[in-house]
């Protein structure tokens, strides 16, 4: 039962954003799979072994972004999200692949999906919209920093695509795939699946078909199923907490917009928010965090991220992350991963 499931979370605020882990027990059964103990990883992220796998428990999004990015270093796979969406039984998904699988055509499909995503996550908004000859899937994070995370919003890419050409029973192939992080060029096995290459670093992470495309009929629609599956969809949908953006999640926003120009006091966010400093520090500290720690966190995601891409200087990372010189950066740098931007760098290029 949905009302009865519990949620591992370092905190109650109903606005920290749960999923239903299932991404998290995956890359766990990876795990398990290549003989690595999952145990260290889990307690890294605050979990126990029985909390990550019983399905009737919730993940806070952010727990599971950070336990995927460990077990990719684990298991050295630059690409686990993609390839833990690749297999996976789409009818684990559960109540929400029913509804969207019972539907007329793939347009009604991707509204549904558009509806009842938050069902399964929380942290990531489904939009679908037709306009100018094309249908656009987009996804958006809510209250969750995107800036942290790779094989998460990878694997729902991958995962929306699968589920398109399930229902409709053909290899439907998108006219455009689009992400936000980065990463050094379209690796072969991605261009195989999708049909066209992945623009990384992009200003919006969407799956675009041609418009026809959506006017497809679902191959297993059932009207009367689909009316009954959508009810229950309705009821899950009434049980959950009204939504609302952290206080670290606009702060989040506006840092990463305001690092470049060197703005990171927390005067400035306090601001900027419209409130003093003094509330800024206790509305933090009451979702329990510090303007310090969303900073230092901030900064050690996007450098992650800008590293990826091989044509960005050291120099210019640094000043997109506020930094005046780049020995800043390294001492930083070196704190969060224990090696200089450089090396970080060539073992990533290495890999890949």
């Amino acid at each position: 039962m949905l009302s009865a499931m519990q949620f591992a979370r370092s905190s109650g605020f109903n606005s920290i954003p749960s999923a239903t882990g299932g991404i998290a027990r995956l890359a766990c059964a990876r795990l398990d799979e290549m003989g690595k103990d999952p145990t260290v990883i889990l307690s890294k992220v605050g979990l126990t072994p029985g909390e990550a796998r019983d399905p009737a428990i919730r993940l806070e999004v952010r727990t599971q972004i950070k336990l995927l990015e460990l077990a990719a270093e684990e298991v050295q796979d630059e690409w686990l999200g993609f390839h833990l969406a690749r297999s996976f039984d789409l009818r684990e998904i559960g109540l929400v692949y029913y509804v969207i699988a019972s539907s007329d055509q793939l347009a009604d499909a991707l509204r549904n999906a558009e509806r009842y995503s938050k069902i399964n996550n929380e942290g990531v908004r489904l939009r679908f919209n037709m306009q100018d000859g094309t249908a656009v899937i987009a996804l958006d994070y809510v209250n969750v920093d995107r800036h942290a995370d790779r094989h998460q919003i990878e694997f729902w890419l991958v995962t929306l695509v699968r589920i398109c050409r399930q229902v409709t029973n053909g290899r439907l192939l998108p006219s455009r795939v689009k992400t936000k992080h980065f990463r050094n060029g379209t690796p072969a096995e991605f261009r195989a699946f999708f049909g066209v290459d992945v623009e990384f670093g992009a200003n919006a992470d969407e799956i675009c078909f041609p418009q026809p495309i959506a006017l497809l009929s679902v191959v297993g629609r059932d009207e009367r199923l689909n009316e009954l599956l959508r009810r229950y969809a309705e009821e899950a949908l009434a049980r959950k907490p009204r939504e609302r953006l952290t206080v670290r999640s606009k702060a989040e926003d506006i840092l990463s917009k305001q690092l470049p120009h060197g703005g990171v006091a927390a005067s400035e966010v306090a601001r900027r928010l419209g409130m003093s400093l003094r509330t800024l520090s206790r509305k933090l500290g009451e979702e329990g965090t510090s303007f310090a720690e969303i900073l230092d966190q901030l900064r050690a995601a996007l450098a992650k991220r800008y590293l990826h891409d091989k044509m960005l200087p050291i120099s210019e990372i640094a000043w997109l992350l506020g930094y005046r010189e780049i020995s800043s950066l390294t001492h930083a740098f070196k704190r969060w991963t224990g090696m200089t931007p450089r090396r970080f760098r060539s073992g990533r290029l290495a890999s890949t």
